[in-house]
């Protein structure tokens, strides 16, 4: 029986890497959801946004799923610290899948980011996921500064050239590359077929996602 799985991103963007993923597999259909005003709203704190999230879930399992995948950071964070209860489904937390990849790979790591307010939440998480799983990570932060506004104008070409411009910088420092964030993924995938050099980051991970319905 086909499988339908609900998927919360902050940017319509995220879409197609979702898409790419399950495109050929018709064991599962995917229903997208895009809420971008949730995360301008993070500034005002958690329990300005508490009745907004509870009621995002709750409509998207009102849409008959099998599960829901959240692809963004930031919500996870807010979900986690409201501590919502809200359905008997799977909620899949797209970055544990990316923890795991994270932590089994014991050499030191450089992992990019171009939004600044993912940071700290992510690498909170992180650390969580390493200490529950006994794991020990040498991981360091870097921020490409001004950046992430480029995605969130449409300006995808500048964007990614921003990107593959660090990897083909940082790829010197002889640590395994990772980028932290979904709408990284294009530019790590171009850098990949450009030098063979693998790049770690959230979409390979999602294969498992089908194991978890």
């Amino acid at each position: 029986m086909r499988k339908k799985l609900g998927c919360l991103h902050a940017h319509h963007s995220n879409i197609k890497y979702i898409e790419q993923v399950f495109q050929k597999n018709k064991d599962i259909e995917l229903v997208h959801f895009v809420d971008p005003g949730l995360i301008h709203q993070v500034s005002k704190g958690v329990t300005e946004l508490t009745y907004k999230i509870v009621e995002q879930i709750q409509w998207m399992v009102s849409c008959d799923l099998d599960a829901i995948l959240i692809t963004c950071t930031n919500y996870i964070v807010l979900l986690d610290d409201c501590n919502v209860r809200a359905s008997s489904i799977p909620i899949i937390k797209m970055d544990e899948l990316y923890f795991e990849l994270i932590c089994n790979e014991p050499q030191p790591q450089i992992i990019l980011f171009t939004n600044p307010a993912t940071v700290e939440g992510t690498m909170t998480r992180l650390h969580q996921y390493a200490n529950k799983q006994g794991k020990s990570i040498d991981v360091t932060v870097k921020v490409i500064e001004h950046t992430f506004d480029l995605i969130m104008q449409g300006k995808n070409k500048a964007y990614n050239e921003a990107i593959l411009r660090t990897l083909h910088q940082e790829a010197n420092e002889q640590r395994l590359l990772s980028v932290g964030q979904l709408s990284m993924v294009s530019a790590a995938q171009q850098f990949e077929e450009r030098t063979a050099i693998p790049i770690m980051h959230p979409l390979k991970a999602l294969g498992t996602v089908v194991e978890k319905l």
